[in-house]
């Protein structure tokens, strides 16, 4: 497995996975999101021996402070340990490029997210009532960076 930035010919693989991964309720990225992600923030990907994209990092950083939007692993990849390789990658360019403090949002009800998301120092900051179309809570979390 490769942990590497995303290119622009990776957004039609990264949409298929994101379907995969996402209900609607989860605000899915549509392949030209993706593509506009590619070029404007910071995206990593993993990608297989095969070149299969296996999961994927998706960090704004267009703002003050980043703020991990999406972090996606495909389900046969899943209890790998490729969510922490990804999240270890995607911190480590945060911290090199300034970056103080990093964000995120995480449904209340995903407790794998948010014990990996704990793992790497973010701490919940606060909840967010019915933000998901499901009408499912969320929780703020924040990392501040050394």
């Amino acid at each position: 497995m490769k942990i590497r930035q995303a290119l622009s010919c990776d957004a039609g693989k990264l949409h298929a996975l994101e379907e995969e991964l996402f209900s609607a309720a989860d605000f899915p990225l549509s392949h030209r999101s993706f593509y506009y992600h590619i070029h404007h923030n910071l995206l990593y990907v993993a990608e297989t021996e095969a070149g299969a994209i296996a999961g994927y990092a998706l960090a704004l950083i267009q703002r003050r402070d980043a703020k991990l939007y999406s972090l996606g692993v495909a389900s046969v990849h899943r209890g790998s340990g490729l969510s922490g390789l990804l999240m270890r990658q995607i911190l480590q360019q945060l911290a090199i490029l300034g970056f103080k403090r990093t964000l995120l949002e995480v449904r209340c009800d995903n407790t794998p997210a948010i014990a990996l998301y704990r793992k790497f120092g973010f701490s919940i900051t606060k909840k967010l009532d019915a933000f998901y179309r499901d009408g499912c809570d969320a929780y703020l979390m924040e990392k501040e960076h050394a």
